[in-house]
C-alpha cells in the first residue's frame, strides 16, 4: 500500500523553480530537500542569504530513494552530502553552513558569545514552542481545542516578536533566529484561512517583523506557489497527515 501522502506534487513551482533550475549543475555540495517543507526551506535561505554553491535534489520523504536513505538514516529532508559526508537537521545544517563558509556573508550568528548563545536561545523557542504550536493548532478538529491552540500560540509569537529589535531579531542583521521562524511566518496563512487567527491580533509587533520576512530575498526564492501548498496542508487541517511531524503532534510530543 503507498503512503498516504507519497503522491505530492512533485517539484517546485512558482519563484522556487526558477531557484531550483539554477542549481542543478554538480557541486560539492548536495542539497536533498523536499520543496514544501518548512524544515528545509531554513537549510535553503541560508544557502541563497550566503550563496553558497550547491546542487539542489528533490527528494519525496515518503517514497525514498536508497542513496537518500544510506546518508540519512532517519529518512528525512532536509539533508547535505559535502564532499562525500552527510549531515541532516536543518538547524544543524544552518550551523555547518556557516562554519564550513566563515567567508560567505552574511553571518547569521553574531561573532560575540553572549549574542550567539541568545540566538540560540531563542531558536530554541522557535522549535519548542512556535513549530510544535503551529502544528497543534492546525491539526486540532475540536472547536474548543483550537481556541485554546490558538492563544497557546498567539502568546509564542508575541514572546519571540517583543525580542525583536528590527527590523530584523537581531536589528539590522539577519540571523539564525529569522532563518527559523521564516518558514512558519510565511505559512501562516493556513491558520488564518482556517483557524481565525491574525497576525494582528498575535501583538507585540509580529505582524511588522513577520512582513519583513516574507519580503526577504531568500525567503521568496526558496516559496513555492501558494496553491502548490494546499494539498499537503489540507490533511494537516484534517489531522490525516502521516509525517514525523504530524504523528509526533498527535502523540503529543515536540518536534522529531
Amino acid at each position: 500500500m503507498s503512503h498516504p501522502d507519497q503522491h505530492i506534487f512533485p517539484h517546485a513551482t512558482g519563484v522556487a523553480a526558477k531557484t531550483v533550475e539554477k542549481h542543478q549543475e554538480p557541486q560539492d555540495l548536495v542539497f536533498y530537500a523536499g520543496w514544501f517543507c518548512p524544515f528545509v526551506q531554513r537549510s535553503w535561505i541560508t544557502l541563497e542569504e550566503k550563496n553558497i554553491p550547491y546542487q539542489y535534489k528533490e527528494v519525496n520523504p515518503y517514497k525514498k530513494e536508497q542513496h537518500f536513505l544510506d546518508i540519512n538514516p532517519k529518512g528525512l529532508v532536509p539533508a547535505v552530502e559535502y564532499k562525500g559526508k552527510a549531515l541532516y537537521e536543518s538547524l544543524i545544517i544552518c550551523e555547518f553552513l556557516e562554519d564550513a563558509f566563515p567567508d560567505r556573508a552574511p553571518h547569521l550568528l553574531p561573532a560575540d558569545p553572549f549574542d550567539r548563545a541568545t540566538v540560540r536561545l531563542w531558536v530554541d523557542h522557535v522549535s519548542k514552542n512556535i513549530v510544535p504550536g503551529f502544528h497543534r493548532l492546525v491539526q486540532a478538529q475540536d472547536p474548543e481545542q483550537q481556541k485554546a491552540h490558538l492563544a497557546d500560540w498567539n502568546k509564542s509569537l508575541r514572546t519571540l516578536a517583543e525580542k525583536v529589535k528590527g527590523p530584523y531579531f537581531l536589528g539590522e542583521q539577519f540571523s539564525l533566529v529569522d532563518v527559523a521562524v521564516a518558514p512558519w511566518a510565511i505559512r501562516d496563512y493556513v491558520p488564518a484561512r482556517h483557524r481565525g487567527y491574525t497576525r494582528e491580533a498575535v501583538g507585540g509587533g509580529w505582524k511588522e517583523y513577520a512582513e519583513v520576512l516574507a519580503r526577504r530575498e531568500s525567503v521568496v526564492k526558496t516559496q513555492s506557489d501558494l496553491e502548490n501548498y494546499e494539498d499537503i496542508y489540507g490533511r494537516y487541517l484534517r489531522d490525516e497527515a502521516q509525517s514525523e511531524m504530524a504523528k509526533a503532534t498527535r502523540a503529543g510530543r515536540g518536534v522529531p
